[in-house]
């Protein structure tokens, strides 16, 4: 049974390749740390019977061209970059851990939030400048904040803003409103998340139905200074509408750990002032990689049912 490790930071993890060569003798790292795509991925994965994916595009192409492959077991928790269905029809089982990641992603979504209020990133831009003036800000402490998708992610940052005494939005196409009243969330319209937010952050999976989900029309409802923050994917905000809102001043600023390309081919975009990008660090603090490698180990073996996530 030979296991290939496709992920990069996986492979150069030595407890996580510990664990999983203590469950499986014929093991292959990606040690030469290359980003795998199309043919290159299809031939570091023609011996595999099961496989340890992270970012890297499964499609119906790769799939056809690996009939030996049985099981893929996800080392994180987007399942956009796999084909679903293919998998299913071609027998291929999924192993996969639902927010195995989340308080890291929420933890980063909380600190690019008070950074933004309290305009830390501006701040810090101005004194590598070699310039010393006071730059005022506001407290995070009683606004209104719009959380689009109250899934793992998003739920997980109610939480943490409980401190804050902040008003929540939230809005999502299946909501949890017992959570909602537990938690004092206001499930809303999104028209009313937009209209009434001081700041808007996304935690929805990124699909057809997602993607450019905040645009220019949405953005034309939001109120003026106006914070936008994305830890979940690109895509879901349209990065053209996002650069003419900066620049409009409609939006005051804007944090994102995550771009449709990345890494990017154009740089107007994080290279605004009023711009703080992350490169899609969200899952990655050292605890967060441990589990994710722990869960992707275990999906190896413990698969989930289909119905669960088509």
């Amino acid at each position: 049974m030979k296991v290939c490790v496709t992920s990069r930071s996986f492979s150069r993890n030595q407890e996580l390749r510990s664990l999983l060569l203590e469950k499986y003798s014929d093991v292959k790292f990606n040690d030469e740390g290359i980003s795998l795509k199309d043919d290159a991925l299809i031939e570091f994965l023609k011996d595999a019977d099961k496989a340890i994916i992270a970012l890297e595009k499964i499609d119906e192409k790769v799939l056809e061209s690996l009939p030996k492959l049985k099981v893929i077991s996800k080392y994180g928790v987007g399942l956009n970059n796999l084909s679903l269905s293919s998998m299913k029809t071609r027998g291929v089982c999924l192993g996969w851990t639902s927010g195995v990641n989340k308080r890291s992603v929420s933890e980063l979504t909380l600190s690019f939030a008070i950074a933004l209020f309290h305009n830390a990133f501006i701040a810090n831009n101005v004194v590598k400048d070699g310039q010393w003036r006071q730059i005022t800000g506001n407290l995070i402490t009683n606004k209104t904040i719009g959380i689009i998708g109250l899934g793992n992610v998003g739920k997980d940052l109610v939480q943490l803003l409980k401190p804050f005494s902040c008003r929540i939005l939230s809005y999502d196409i299946d909501m949890d409103l017992e959570f909602c009243k537990k938690h004092n969330v206001e499930s809303v319209s999104m028209s009313k998340l937009l209209k009434e937010s001081d700041l808007i952050t996304c935690h929805v999976p990124y699909n057809e139905t997602t993607e450019d989900l905040i645009s220019e029309e949405e953005i034309n409802q939001m109120k003026d200074g106006i914070f936008l923050i994305n830890t979940a994917r690109g895509g879901i905000i349209n990065e053209n509408a996002l650069l003419k809102g900066l620049n409009s001043s409609k939006i005051a600023g804007a944090a994102i750990d995550v771009l449709k390309v990345e890494p990017p081919i154009s740089h107007e975009l994080t290279r605004q002032e009023n711009v703080f990008v992350t490169p899609h660090i969200g899952g990655s603090a050292k605890e967060a990689i441990l589990d994710m490698g722990k869960s992707a180990i275990t999906g190896l073996d413990s698969f989930i049912s289909w119905d669960e996530v088509l």
